[in-house]
């Protein structure tokens, strides 16, 4: 690997992030310039900007025939989203998780992420299976939308003073925000061509997989519009936010970032052995682990965020342990097996039982 190959991967990440942030920018002015209120273009516009970097290359990597790029990513963002952002954000300051999130949200999270696992069993997700959860995106966005439209008048308040309308009128505006929707889109176009190319050099460099160069760099580094709004949020005090930012571009991820891809691509994505088998199955681990932990008083404690934080590391150790086959890896896994996977299950079971003894006693 040459310099000049870490050169471009750290500039193709810095460009998607700068599409992604000019993208947002120039929509949400033109959405509020025909009138869609702030909390839906919260919703819709600013969320799905977010994720554009995921979307990018998952959809370059597949088209390019690197299929494991494009899972990896999408597999790996939704298990960095809940682990260490949840998790860092948690040790910042204990996280306020909403009813909805509990009730909705996350156990779509998890449907999600074991349809993903079902779809995936037979090595490809197909172009319909794609169109399907392509679907899934646009109905989600107008039950969001809906759901939005029944928001209290304090609520809708909040949001307007949070993002104040802006009375821009004449052509120059409108050819401003285009720019920057035509520019951040452009942005990102070449960013994931850069990142996804250095990627695969880097992999073969280290002698590592695509998959799992996917998985580890190219998630953690499409991710960091959440990682940047989340941890403001947590410093910022709005909980809340930090936890829904997290769980809705997983939903997102799935639905919309994988979905457009195994459309697009040539009879779609290709799904491999080691993805089907420990990758996939993780992501729908670490999504299942979230709704009890959530559910503990409706908070993300600080020890529950560094539980996060650990879970994330070891499944990183395992990824480069298990590909330079080292001889620790059995070590390794029995600790896993035996020691902190067992311990985590009671932990979470004694703090069930606290939280329905409370709750029991309060009525």
């Amino acid at each position: 690997m040459t310099v000049l190959t870490g050169m471009t991967f750290l500039a193709g990440l810095a460009v998607l992030i700068i599409g992604a942030e000019w993208l947002v920018r120039g929509a949400s002015r033109l959405a509020a310039k025909i009138g869609i209120s702030p909390l839906i273009i919260g919703l819709t516009v600013v969320a799905f900007g977010t994720s554009s970097p995921e979307m990018a290359v998952s959809v370059q990597s597949a088209l390019a025939g690197q299929a494991d790029i494009a899972v990896g990513n999408v597999v790996g963002s939704n298990i960095f989203n809940v682990l260490f952002i949840l998790g860092i954000s948690a040790v910042i300051t204990p996280l306020i998780v909403q009813q909805q999130l509990i009730r909705l949200d996350v156990p779509l999270m998890i449907g999600l992420s074991f349809v993903c696992y079902l779809m995936a069993l037979d090595g490809v997700i197909g172009r319909l299976e794609g169109l399907l959860l392509f679907a899934g995106i646009i109905a989600y966005t107008f039950f969001l939308i809906r759901q939005s439209r029944r928001e209290s008048k304090a609520v809708e308040d909040e949001y307007a003073q949070e993002f104040p309308a802006k009375t821009e009128t004449g052509w120059k505006p409108l050819a401003v925000n285009l720019g920057l929707v035509g520019i951040g889109l452009t942005l990102l176009i070449l960013g994931s061509n850069w990142l996804v190319g250095s990627a695969i050099s880097i992999a073969r460099w280290l002698g590592l997989s695509e998959l799992i160069i996917g998985l580890t760099i190219v998630a953690a580094g499409t991710s960091m519009p959440e990682v940047a709004t989340s941890i403001t949020a947590a410093i910022k005090g709005e909980r809340d936010i930090a936890v829904g930012n997290a769980v809705g571009s997983n939903i997102f991820n799935i639905l919309s970032v994988l979905g457009l891809t195994a459309t697009v691509a040539p009879g779609g994505v290709p799904v491999s052995q080691a993805a089907q088998a420990l990758d996939i199955p993780v992501m729908v681990a670490v999504a299942v682990l979230a709704l009890p932990i959530f559910f503990t008083g409706n908070r993300i404690e600080r020890w529950e965020g560094w539980l996060f934080l650990l879970y994330y590391a070891a499944y990183t150790a395992y990824l480069i342990l298990d590909a330079a086959q080292h001889d620790a890896l059995p070590l390794f896994n029995n600790l896993l097996l035996y020691g902190i996977i067992p311990l985590t299950v009671l932990t979470l079971a004694v703090s069930l039982f606290l939280e329905r003894r409370t709750v029991a006693a309060a009525e």
